[in-house]
């Protein structure tokens, strides 16, 4: 059971995830209600963002602006020349283009360093692994029946069940903790100081609390800058089980140059 239980978890996971990675993008930004803008339109996101392509190497991504007012911003797309980024109207209101210069180049950060590949790789292990743990579980079950001189019992389904997936999620939590303190040190690197992108998620920290984003989807979370549902009652009672890193720590990393190191 737990061979062919690890084959069928890793096919569904794959063609789930296949599908949100390839078309990762189109997804995102839909959900968001993002709205591409012209260069004629929005000349200095456009003149931050090509200076950013410019430091980086990497090719201009697609733009958009959200219509969101909690202040926000995310990127995706399944590799650089397939990258889009978004912002909210929120934090176009309440941060200067210097911060926005923070905050893009920890997008883009994103797109250099693939981080669409690798949260769907993780997303894809974390589900195969809750998968295989319920169908062992569940086989268990059904067809111990009168095994209970070889050691099943109870608990230890119920100890696969829960803990299995736990610790598959708790993984992937940390893994998206730890691609964020690496976007923010690459952006930082990017342009060269830290406290642009220090400053706006201070701003950011403060008016996410206070402005909701209640339409945004949970599984979409992970992606922007500022966890959006920061401001929506009882969603996370625990940093271990949070997809962001706490943004007093992020702040200090970027002001105590960590990031040059």
């Amino acid at each position: 059971m737990g061979k062919s239980g690890l084959i069928i978890g890793l096919v569904v996971a794959l063609v789930f995830t296949f599908s949100s990675y390839w078309f990762s993008d189109k997804i995102a930004i839909k959900a968001a209600r993002g709205q591409p803008v012209s260069e004629a339109q929005m000349p200095d996101y456009y003149a931050v963002v090509r200076d950013l392509c410019t430091r980086s190497g990497l090719p201009m991504p697609r733009l958009y602006v959200t219509p969101d007012a909690q202040p926000n911003a995310f990127a995706t797309g399944r590799n650089p020349d397939h990258a889009a980024v978004a912002v909210t109207q929120g934090i176009l209101q309440i941060c200067t283009w210097d911060e926005m210069r923070g905050v893009l180049a920890h997008e883009m950060s994103h797109v250099g360093n693939r981080d669409i590949l690798i949260s769907s790789v993780a997303a894809t292990v974390a589900m195969a692994i809750t998968l295989l743990a319920r169908f062992a579980a569940w086989g268990g079950l059904f067809m111990g029946g009168n095994r209970r001189d070889e050691g099943e019992n109870m608990f230890e389904l119920l100890a696969l069940i829960i803990l299995a997936p736990l610790a598959a999620m708790l993984l992937q939590m940390a893994l998206s903790r730890s691609r964020e303190y690496e976007a923010d040190r690459s952006g930082a690197r990017m342009i060269g100081t830290g406290e642009p992108l220090a400053s706006a998620l201070a701003k950011l920290d403060s008016y996410s609390r206070q402005i909701p984003m209640p339409g945004v989807h949970k599984e979409m979370a992970g992606l922007y800058i500022m966890n959006p549902l920061a401001g929506m009652k009882n969603v996370s009672f625990s940093k271990w089980f949070s997809d962001h890193p706490p943004t007093a720590d992020r702040i200090a990393r970027l002001r105590s140059q960590e990031w040059a190191k």
